[in-house]
């Protein structure tokens, strides 16, 4: 068995840009991504890029690298060799390789999961794995893979935190969209932590003078640091079960240590979607992913899925428009004081609605 980080162990198999890749919604019907000059669509089906699967594990890595970096969580990068100082996640693989005794001559099975928690011992991570839904779990060439990197598109766009990717910002408002990453990731950021449940942040919550005592709901430690199975009273913070001694629990730093979830409860409060690679944001005492925490501080553009910093901007039956894209999503026309119509969170023009 091996345990490795993926620092360099990344395809880049999906063509630069997108162009061409087949949308995974529309099957077959889709004549390939036509990327529009602003809206995160494509042109010829209308559906999102995240459809597409448009960028590489290189890309994902990249983007996480840039997110992470300048945070409490910095130590989950690496610099860029020759990248201008950039940094890029490193990523955990896991690769387990099982004997296949069933023949006459033994081979071995290999299983790779695209992501797993990072400085646990592999027993530990595969239990971890075994407490998430089989069709969550990231094993590469499955579904659950491509979902994990679905989620990472969705939960962290790259257009939440680099104005380079924006098309909305006006002028004078790529320092507002700077200062608000910026204040993100001091104040919100976080990344999970998995470990036995009264081991989270290595005892920090004994480091209190109250704490010191013995607590007869904690579990004691055994000397080799594994947790003793005992009838303590670990509960789920999000569905209130009990959490077995022996079962690894997610922890998250800025929720404090006495807090922990089963590791299929670490969700978004909002969306109730698996937090990507355990990436949160936390704010009002529950966890976040990084598009609806962005969303809770800012309203985000119907048309071109960037949160708007101006002031300015258009809003109908609680959705939010910069006043440039608030066209029609067919012809494109601007239906700013004229009439239109709303369908499925998209404006269209009285003639594009009467052909519909």
């Amino acid at each position: 068995k091996s345990w490795c980080p993926a620092v360099l162990q990344m395809s880049g198999s999906q063509p630069q840009g997108g162009r061409g890749v087949p949308c995974l919604r529309c099957r077959g019907l889709c004549r390939g991504f036509e990327p529009h000059s602003w809206r995160k669509i494509c042109k010829s089906c209308k559906c999102s890029q995240e459809e597409h699967s448009l960028s590489s594990e290189l890309d994902d890595d990249l983007k996480i690298g840039r997110l992470l970096s300048g945070s409490r969580h910095a130590s989950l990068t690496a610099r860029l060799k020759g990248g201008h100082g950039g940094r890029i996640y490193k990523r955990n693989r896991m690769i387990v390789t099982n004997p296949n005794v069933s023949g006459k001559d033994p081979t071995f099975d290999t299983i790779t999961y695209e992501w797993a928690p990072p400085g646990l011992t592999q027993k530990l991570a595969m239990q971890y794995m075994e407490l998430v839904p089989r069709e969550l779990q990231p094993v590469a060439g499955t579904d659950g893979a491509l979902q994990r990197r679905r989620r990472l598109a969705r939960q962290l766009p790259l257009h939440d935190q680099d104005p380079a990717q924006c098309h909305g910002l006006a002028e004078g408002e790529q320092h507002l969209m700077e200062e608000f990453v910026t204040k993100y990731k001091a104040e919100a950021l976080g990344v999970g932590e998995v470990a036995l449940p009264g081991q989270g942040g290595g005892g920090k919550e004994e480091e209190k003078p109250q704490d010191k005592n013995t607590d007869p709901g904690r579990a004691p430690e055994s000397p080799n640091g594994a947790l003793e199975s005992t009838a303590g009273n670990y509960l789920c913070d999000s569905c209130q079960q009990p959490v077995p001694g022996d079962c690894p629990v997610v922890y998250a730093e800025r929720a404090g240590y006495t807090r922990q979830w089963h590791p299929a409860c670490f969700v978004c409060c909002r969306c109730a979607e698996p937090l990507v690679d355990l990436i949160y944001f936390w704010k009002s005492g529950a966890a976040w992913c990084g598009r609806h925490y962005c969303e809770s501080l800012r309203p985000r553009c119907a048309g071109c899925d960037e949160i708007i910093f101006s002031e300015d901007y258009q809003q109908v039956e609680g959705l939010a428009w910069h006043n440039k894209h608030f066209a029609c999503v067919e012809c494109e026309s601007l239906l700013m004081g004229k009439p239109f119509a709303l369908a499925n969170a998209s404006l269209l023009c009285t003639t594009c609605s009467q052909s519909r």
